[in-house]
């Protein structure tokens, strides 16, 4: 078997050896090396993640489930391994819970129209936050027009940090479920999702977490944290892009209808009606994304060899030495909460009257890559009365050189809107 990573630390990072590891930093963007600021948007890739999609493809490319050969055994193990390791990643009772989808978005859509529609009625209540992704706001907006529920918001304060305090008045006994993202994608926001799930189950309602932004960046152990529904996406955590995953409590699976009909996802069809394979196969009509599930079982094994602890601690410091350092900058201002131990990889901010793109561009050209946009929360950005910030986003394998290098490329926005 190919090492999981050539960078395995109890205690500390070897940032040399796992920089190695990712091929798509050794590379000069005009003229300068890449920086690459854009975690929040999708993770770097290490070679043998890649190593691990071009062998399946060499040698164990077979449809999965059903078939007889070789191949079809090969893959299908392959298949089912990724389910074992990433329940094992988000601490999963078992396998059976984890449905593989296009990514945390799909499966957002999963939960508000298969369980949405068998649970939501006309009167219910749906409890968001502003500080959505627009994945957790747009399902269940399709689902209240649909069927007459009605949709209720927790604010943040100034820091960017949930409201929690107003709990107590947005809960009711017509509560059917709340919605919230455990790490915010635009401020880093890292959300109490345990007293939170705890506050919905007294009202009598489920806790669905969107767990895209934290799956890479913070521990997760849904058992622990007492949600009933976790999202996340295999390409935001070094792994390949059209995958991602639901977990869900058993009960709650069973109890729910299909999300979709088809193949692989039947027990029985007959002419006036069908039966439903057992969980999760019920909820994976067609031909599943198999290839990929190959390499995101490498890419667990190797976050897994690094360790959460080891890349949480490394981000945290990258992430309280860059607020330090773009604190020098003038006219600058970072949103989200000011303490760092409340954060994840990502830090929005604005800069002087320079608009985000234009600080992205002269960032660009210096070969350092960041996102600028509302970064699909617009409620975040009209609650600080903004249309659009600049993003950078940290991951492990990320240095304060880069942090620096950001800084001096924000000096010379300074230099060109200052002027």
């Amino acid at each position: 078997m190919t090492p999981v990573t050539t960078a395995v630390a109890a205690t500390a990072l070897d940032i040399g050896a796992v920089r190695a590891d990712f091929l798509v930093l050794q590379q000069e963007v005009n003229g300068f090396p890449l920086v690459y600021l854009d975690n929040a948007a999708t993770s770097q890739k290490p070679a043998v993640v890649i190593r691990a999609l071009a062998d399946f493809y060499r040698r164990d490319n077979a449809n999965v489930h059903r078939g007889i050969h070789e191949l079809s055994r090969r893959s299908t193990e392959a298949y089912e391994a990724a389910r074992a390791s990433m329940a094992r990643w988000l601490g999963a009772p078992a396998p059976a819970e984890i449905v593989f989808t296009r990514g945390t978005t799909e499966a957002i859509n999963l939960v508000a129209s298969a369980w949405g529609y068998a649970n939501v009625s006309e009167g219910d209540e749906i409890v968001l936050t502003v500080l959505e992704h627009h994945s957790n706001i747009v399902p269940w907006q399709l689902l209240a027009g649909r069927t007459g529920a009605r949709l209720r918001y927790l604010d943040i304060d100034d820091d960017g940090r949930l409201r929690i305090d107003q709990l107590g008045q947005l809960l009711t006994p017509r509560t059917k479920i709340v919605c919230v993202n455990h790490v915010s994608n635009s401020l880093g926001t890292i959300n109490p999702v345990r007293e939170i799930a705890r506050r919905a189950h007294d009202a009598g309602a489920l806790l669905l977490v969107d767990g895209a932004q934290a799956a890479l960046h913070v521990p997760v152990n849904v058992t622990e944290l007492g949600c009933d529904f976790y999202a996340c996406s295999a390409h935001k955590m070094c792994g390949p892009t059209g995958l991602g995953a639901l977990w869900a409590r058993r009960e709650i699976l069973e109890a729910m209808p299909p999300y979709q009909g088809g193949g692989e996802m039947i027990s029985v069809v007959e002419k006036e009606y069908s039966t439903w394979a057992a969980v999760p196969h019920k909820f994976e009509a067609g031909t599943p994304n198999f290839a990929d599930t190959a390499a995101l079982t490498a890419a667990i094994e190797y976050l897994e060899g690094i360790g959460r602890d080891v890349i949480r601690h490394h981000e945290h410091d990258l992430v309280r030495y860059a607020m330090e350092r773009l604190r020098e900058l003038p006219g600058i201002r970072i949103y989200g909460p000011s303490n760092p131990e409340q954060r994840a990889g990502a830090i929005s901010f604005t800069l002087q009257d320079a608009h985000p793109h234009d600080i992205a561009t002269i960032l660009d050209h210096r070969g350092i890559a960041i996102r600028a946009g509302h970064h699909c929360t617009q409620l975040v950005m009209k609650r600080y009365g903004i249309a659009a910030t600049a993003r950078a986003s940290f991951a492990f394998y990320n240095t304060r050189e880069d942090a620096d290098s950001l800084v001096e490329g924000l000096g010379e926005v300074v230099k060109i809107f200052g002027s």
